[in-house]
Parts: C-alpha cells; sequence; structure tokens
C-alpha cells in the first residue's frame, strides 16, 4: 500500500501515533453522516468507508453510535430537513457531504446553536459555525490542464465533463480548469454534465461528438472517463487523452490501453475515504481539542507509473481509496494550526 502511505505523509511532516484504544471521553457522545448523494460509486465507497471506520470506533468505545444517513434526492431542502431531524434526535455532531455551499446554511447554524459540532468535508458549507475538510478542487481542475500543457504544448481542442450542476465541487474543478485553460493554448469546444457516473457521462458525450471538431483530450471531475472512452469508440472516433477521476473501471481500461499500446494519461481525484477523516475530525472536536475551521487534504493522483499498483488494491466496482485513523486526524489538525 506504498500509494497510501504516500497520500498520508502529505497530511503533515509527522505523524502522531496512538497505542491502545483507552476509552475516550467522547465514549457517550454520538455522531451522524448527513450525505446527499449516493448515485455513483465514489459515493458508495465514502459511505462503505464511514461504515467501517465508524463501526470500528464504536466497538472500540470511542463512541457511543455513527449513525449514516443519505437523502433520496440530491436536493439541498431534503438535505436540510434531513439535517433538523437530527437536531430532534439528539446527535452529538453532524458529519455531512453537502448538497450546496449555501442552501443548507441555515439548517446548519440551527445544529450550531442547540450546541452540535457540524463538519462538512467534500461538498463543503460556508455557514462560519462550520468546519470543512476538503480539498483544493480548483488546483483539481488546473492540474489537469497543467498535465495536458506538458504532453501538447502546442494545445488543442478540449471536452470538458463536468459533475452534478449546481455542487461546490463541480463549480469548483470546472473553474480552476477553465482558469488554466485561459493561460495555455488549449479551447474547450464542447461541455456536459456527467454526474460523477461514467453511464451518464457515456450518453452526455454520445451527444455531443456529432457537432464537435477533432478532441485533443477529455477533462473529467471523477467517474467519467471511461464512459467516455465507450462513447469515442461506439463513435468510431480516435480516442483522445482522457484524463481519469480513480475509478476501478477507468483505471482498468487505462490498463488495457496502456498494454496494447502505450496509452498514457493521469488521473486524480479525492479519496472517498475522507468521510473517515470527518468523522475524526469531529470526534477530536468532541473531545475538546482545538481545531481549526479549515482543513486541506491531498488529492489522490494516479501517474503511469503507478497504475498497476493502485489497480490492484482497488476493488471492481469502487474507486481508489485510503481511510483515515485517528493518528491521521491528529496530525492534519496540528499541520493546520
Amino acid at each position: 500500500m506504498k500509494f497510501k502511505s504516500m497520500l498520508l505523509g502529505a497530511i503533515a511532516g509527522t505523524v502522531v501515533f496512538v497505542s491502545g484504544h483507552a476509552m475516550a471521553d467522547t465514549s457517550e457522545k454520538t455522531i451522524a453522516l448527513s450525505n446527499n448523494y449516493a448515485g455513483n460509486s465514489w459515493r458508495q465507497a465514502m459511505l462503505e468507508s464511514w461504515g467501517k471506520v465508524a463501526y470500528q470506533a464504536v466497538q472500540d468505545g470511542f463512541v457511543a453510535g455513527a449513525d449514516a444517513f443519505t437523502t433520496s434526492e440530491n436536493q439541498a431542502t431534503e438535505q436540510a430537513a434531513q439535517i433538523q431531524n437530527m437536531i430532534l434526535q439528539g446527535y452529538d455532531a453532524i458529519v455531512l457531504n453537502a448538497a450546496s455551499p449555501t442552501a443548507i446554511n441555515g439548517a446548519v447554524k440551527e445544529a450550531c446553536d442547540a450546541g452540535i459540532i457540524v463538519v462538512s468535508f467534500d461538498g463543503i458549507v460556508t455557514e462560519p459555525c462550520a468546519w470543512r475538510i476538503a480539498v483544493d478542487f480548483k488546483q483539481m481542475g488546473r492540474d489537469q490542464v497543467k498535465y495536458l500543457e506538458q504532453r501538447y504544448p502546442d494545445g488543442g481542442n478540449l471536452l470538458e465533463i463536468r459533475g452534478l450542476a449546481g455542487v461546490f465541487v463541480d463549480d469548483e474543478i470546472s473553474a480552476g480548469i477553465h482558469e488554466q485553460v485561459a493561460k495555455s493554448n488549449f479551447k474547450i469546444v464542447g461541455s456536459v454534465h456527467g454526474d460523477w457516473a461514467q453511464d451518464v457521462a457515456q450518453k452526455a458525450v454520445a451527444g455531443i461528438l456529432p457537432s464537435l471538431p477533432e478532441v485533443k483530450a477529455i477533462v473529467t471531475q471523477g467517474g467519467d472517463g471511461y464512459g467516455a472512452a465507450q462513447a469515442f469508440e461506439a463513435a468510431g472516433r480516435p480516442t483522445p487523452t482522457i484524463i481519469m477521476g480513480n475509478r476501478r473501471d477507468e483505471l482498468q481500461w487505462w490498463k488495457e490501453q496502456k498494454d496494447a499500446n502505450g496509452y498514457e494519461t493521469t488521473s486524480l481525484s479525492i479519496a472517498p475515504g475522507v468521510s473517515t477523516l470527518g468523522f475524526w475530525v469531529a470526534q477530536q472536536i468532541l473531545d475538546g481539542n482545538d481545531v481549526p475551521k479549515d482543513l486541506t487534504v491531498p488529492f489522490l493522483r494516479v501517474d503511469q507509473d503507478t497504475l498497476e499498483e493502485i489497480l490492484a488494491e482497488t476493488p471492481v466496482g469502487s474507486v481508489a481509496n485510503v481511510e483515515y485513523a485517528l493518528d491521521d486526524a491528529k496530525s492534519l489538525i496540528e499541520s493546520a494550526k
């Protein structure tokens, strides 16, 4: 698991080790996960990671409960109602992946006013009383174009595949892509929403392809690379360089193309196990530790020379991932002070 060690090592220069499972001051506290969407492999892996780590934390006496809830629709109003129900149920902390950075701020403020700790991750909120854990999503967008600039100094046409419309992560990655494209020789000739799901992306790309000129590369947000490749193959068009998003199907397709013809690309995404970092950060706040409001984690990147190793560790139907321990949360908190 070399790649996992590298990602965890990037959190901080030093790692704090905790020995044993001493009973925490939070042993009678409860933490809930509020998730707004579960319709792709990243979200499924995120929920699975939460379930695994939170269950063990309950067994080890760190907390009394760590339930997970997902709304049926990606609607801010539904998630706000979910949070209000959590307030009534008396949870001590809420860890949330938000449908909107602003639309659920009212519900978040209600939770804070009720004395509940709120930690947002991935889809973060702007309400000042909440904590935020995120990667630099704009940098993810910029890094995609920078990679392509190295490969193709003369530039070319790009197709952009975006994520879920109206979601903070989608807006930030797209903004980073457009910011770097403006400084380059590339031109975005088309843009579609793939909802971070390969089947949606395949359909969307197939729909726009007939109107597109030659495409040099595709910039993406995760979960859409394999679908884009399938759409180009079905249309009988040359496969462009597709930036991947760490999904198993994308990595498997990449390896097959690499073995067959030397296909080169890169892949990057936030690890879905960031939900477990949210859990431990909430536990640390409940435990009385001073935690900065904004915490930044590195994104997980797969390159040509690490592809086989990471693919071998990624389950079928899932996403390249890393799960965080209490040690990692403490290191991240200390590095942010």
